[in-house]
């Protein structure tokens, strides 16, 4: 099996053309973060980029929000790995003539997430930019840290908090509204689950996949990986009120609503079948974060999405779509 196995998508076949042109060079391209050997344990580096007009529009959030915002996807990859945080580095693009004040705010807002995290920032770099160009590099450690590989026919699929808040505060925006207050919070203020990620590494997870792309597409890259099939349950994930109420205007769905939206930085893991419902129970009440069952890893391929007893095809978001 290929190391740099991913799921479907027009953004994900030209990661395989390139991890292809790299040949050798790039053996291990394809997971949240790359691991290095680090005495006992692994240093594991990853990377997120945030663009104005792609990402974010200055006029939805602060710019403290935009240093925070970008600064916490990236760390929501070593929360998938199980790792601690050592530090950040931020590289940022600055429009000419953008006030300084602004700059000064958004790596306010990277720093506050760093130290959040428990890491400092370790460096970056400037450049002046036709938008605002955010790229964050994270660091962390673990003994042992956790790929999308692994995953085993038997296992349960676990979900971390309540998906889909960060699309229903998009779809408000995007209709010229302001969104319900827990939308507005997911999308500008995301709190990557380390602390969880870890108790789930603990725990015996044998893969896991942070949610940057939506449930319905990253799901993907975590069968693709693992080489195996799940089954995924839409009915069975948490719904927040504001979640049903974005559906509803929308006329989705509100389970697929929820499933296919972007960058909630939750947590998919896969779980030995000896994890139930009362260890789920336990780490919910030691970190503060829903921990849900939506399905399980089968024997086969791909992802299959069940609502209301029916098979759906969804899909996350794609880049280049």
């Amino acid at each position: 099996m290929s190391r740099s196995a991913l799921g479907p998508g027009g953004e994900f076949d030209r990661i395989r053309r390139i991890v292809s042109a790299l040949g050798p060079s790039a053996p291990d391209v394809g997971d949240d973060c790359a691991v290095l050997p680090d005495g006992t344990g692994r240093v594991v580096v990853s990377t997120d980029l945030s663009i104005e007009g792609v990402h974010f529009e200055t006029a939805w959030l602060s710019f403290e929000e935009i240093g925070w915002r970008a600064a916490a996807g990236a760390l929501s990859d070593l929360a998938a790995a199980g790792a601690e945080v050592i530090g950040v580095l931020a590289s940022v693009g600055s429009p000419r003539g953008a006030a300084d004040g602004h700059l000064v705010d958004l790596m306010r807002g990277v720093g506050a997430a760093a130290t959040a995290a428990g890491g400092v920032v370790l460096g970056g770099d400037l450049s002046a930019s036709p938008q605002w160009v955010v790229d964050i590099t994270v660091l962390g450690r673990a003994g042992a840290p956790l790929t999308r590989r692994g995953a085993r026919p038997g296992d349960g699929l676990w979900l971390t908090g309540v998906p889909g808040l960060s699309r229903a505060a998009l779809t408000a925006w995007r209709r010229g509204e302001q969104p319900e207050p827990d939308a507005r919070r997911a999308f500008a203020h995301p709190a990557p689950r380390l602390a969880l990620g870890r108790r789930l590494a603990e725990a015996g997870a044998r893969a896991m996949v942070d949610l940057s792309d939506g449930l319905a597409g990253d799901a993907g890259h975590l069968a693709a990986a693992s080489a195996v099939a799940l089954d995924i349950e839409l009915d069975l994930l948490p719904l927040a009120p504001a979640v049903v109420r974005a559906a509803e205007r929308q006329g989705t769905p509100a389970p697929v609503f929820a499933a296919e939206g972007g960058e909630d930085y939750e947590l998919l893991a896969a779980l030995p079948p000896a994890f139930g419902a009362a260890a789920a129970a336990a780490l919910a009440m030691a970190t503060g974060v829903p921990l849900t069952r939506i399905g399980a890893v089968v024997e086969g391929s791909g992802v299959r999405l069940w609502h209301e007893r029916c098979q759906v095809r969804l899909a996350g978001y794609d880049h280049f779509a």
